[in-house]
């Protein structure tokens, strides 16, 4: 694993912004806190509104290059990647503690979105549309909505920025990048891939900031005409107001949320293959996915097996040191366990809590039976799962993100969609069963953007829609041919070459007809 600190700075027309208006912070790796991963310039609004000015100016030399030929940049840009990819993994992996197979994983969705995207610079159609007069032609084109701040989180720090990054570039518009503040090392590399690829300057800039200021630059930004599109992937919170904040501009935001999965498992369940989803779904990436199930919805009569087969894999399951084959490593910096610890305050006297040798922190003193490695070099939490919760508890309302789980259990199918449905989130959910009535039942009532059957409810690919519902998004989807809709608008024309002014509805053939006619 590389040991060295990088020096990192916002990057904005091709150049570095080394003067920290805001100051400077680091980035340490969580599995090892004494490893100072990056050491980071922080940009403040004036920054990201110099950004959004950079990619404004570089906007329309970019989509002027045709379609095919910008895709041969992300179709390099694939294959850097590619060659670089366990590089890009280990990197990951020491900034974010994601365990190395699921980092090399997520590298891959990099490669997976170039590739199709690769073909989608040839396939950016328009129509020609039949008019109802003579002589005149009407068609639709597709162009780029012109500059797109994205802001992500870190949990998947190279996965879903490539979501947004290269379906804007391949459709001509210029973007300003603001990776998340825990993620900045591994953020900054990906860019230095982008760029590696063919970017001309300004097309991509990458802004290190915090929050506050971030926020505040997009305001300035939006105010000075300088935004034409929004993404965003983080909290329900932040979505929000975001979202508001672009509704005052008249813009639709391409919003990516938290979310509250279920795991539906009926009484026909393949219980040893439900057990396995559920592991995966709850404690993969240790609960930090936006995917990550939030409670196992199990009927009452196999509710007590399922929960001891949980637990036994849970309590068995290797967890800490992230370059080694675990369960999950560590949290992603110390302000997602904080948040961990609070949401244990959710544990009320009715609940059983299972699944490790203890609660909260793994430290020396609140040891974890198979943990591998040092607790007290890094921020580990033990896996909780939370036995017999109902729908007014607040862990069942709540997302949390982190590796705890609820159990819930159900007599009827129209109880289980009722516990899937009512905490308000719509993001993915999953269900066992042996039934295609109860899969089918369960796709039409289900308010969630994405739906598993017999799987998890994490594991995107990298041409199906992503997308969420209700408090887990505004409706936009991200990945394969739906994402072009967040970074294209429509352009019709009507092209009358008959010679004189033809209105429409108007001055339209009016062929006879006999409408009293009857058999």
């Amino acid at each position: 694993m590389d040991t060295k600190t990088r020096t990192l700075a916002p990057i904005v027309g091709g150049k570095r912004v080394e003067d920290a208006p805001d100051g400077t912070m680091t980035s340490t790796n969580p599995a090892n806190t004494n490893d100072i991963v990056a050491e980071i310039s922080m940009g403040d609004s004036e920054t990201f509104v110099a950004a959004c000015r950079s990619a404004r100016e570089a906007q329309r030399g970019w989509a002027e290059v045709p379609a095919p030929i910008r895709a041969q940049v992300i179709k390099r840009i694939g294959r850097l990647v590619e060659a670089n990819k366990e590089a890009l993994a280990r990197l990951l992996t020491r900034e974010v503690g994601k365990p190395l197979a699921e980092s090399l994983g997520e590298v891959q969705e990099i490669i997976d979105t170039c590739d199709f995207f690769t073909g989608e610079g040839r396939r950016l159609y328009g129509q020609t549309v039949p008019s109802e007069m003579r002589d005149k032609q009407l068609f639709t084109f597709r162009v780029p909505v012109g500059v797109a701040a994205i802001i992500t989180a870190g949990n998947f720090p190279v996965a879903v920025p490539s979501w947004y990054l290269v379906p804007a570039l391949a459709c001509g518009n210029a973007v300003v990048w603001k990776p998340a503040e825990y993620s900045p090392a591994v953020g900054d590399t990906l860019a230095q891939l982008f760029w590696a690829g063919g970017l001309p300057d300004g097309v991509l800039n990458v802004i290190h900031a915090e929050g506050k200021a971030t926020f505040e630059g997009l305001e300035k930004a939006l105010d000075l005409g300088l935004v034409d599109k929004v993404g965003f992937t983080g909290s329900s919170e932040v979505g929000a107001e975001i979202g508001a904040l672009c509704g005052h501009h008249l813009q639709s935001p391409c919003l990516e949320l938290g979310g509250k999965n279920p795991l539906v498992v009926m009484d026909d369940a393949n219980l040893d293959l439900a057990v396995e989803g559920a592991l995966f779904s709850g404690f993969g990436t240790a609960g930090q996915r936006c995917t990550s199930m939030g409670t196992a919805i199990v009927h009452e009569s196999v509710h007590s097996e399922f929960v001891e087969k949980l637990s036994a894999a849970v309590e068995e399951a290797k967890v800490g040191n992230p370059t080694e084959d675990v369960l999950f490593g560590p949290m992603l910096s110390e302000r997602f366990a904080e948040r961990f610890l609070g949401w244990l305050d959710f544990i009320e006297d009715h609940h059983t809590v299972r699944g490790s040798t203890g609660t909260g922190r793994i430290t020396k003193d609140n040891p974890r039976k198979n943990f591998v490695g040092d607790p007290d070099a890094g921020i580990f939490c033990h896996p909780t799962i939370v036995d017999g919760v109902s729908k007014d508890d607040e862990i069942y309302k709540t997302e949390t993100f982190g590796p705890i789980v609820g159990v819930a259990k159900f007599r009827t199918f129209d109880e289980a969609i009722e516990l899937s449905n009512g905490h308000g989130y719509g993001l993915s959910a999953a269900i066992y069963t042996e039934s295609a009535q109860s899969a089918f039942c369960f796709r039409e009532r289900n308010t969630a953007g994405m739906l598993s059957v017999n799987n998890s409810t994490s594991g995107a690919e990298a041409h199906l829609p992503f997308g969420g519902n209700g408090k887990s998004g505004n409706g936009s989807r991200l990945s394969g041919i739906w994402v072009i809709d967040q970074f294209t608008r429509w352009q019709s024309m009507n092209w009358d070459y008959a010679g004189k002014l033809q209105k429409a509805q108007m001055d339209i053939p009016d062929l006879p007809a006999d409408m009293e006619f009857r058999l």
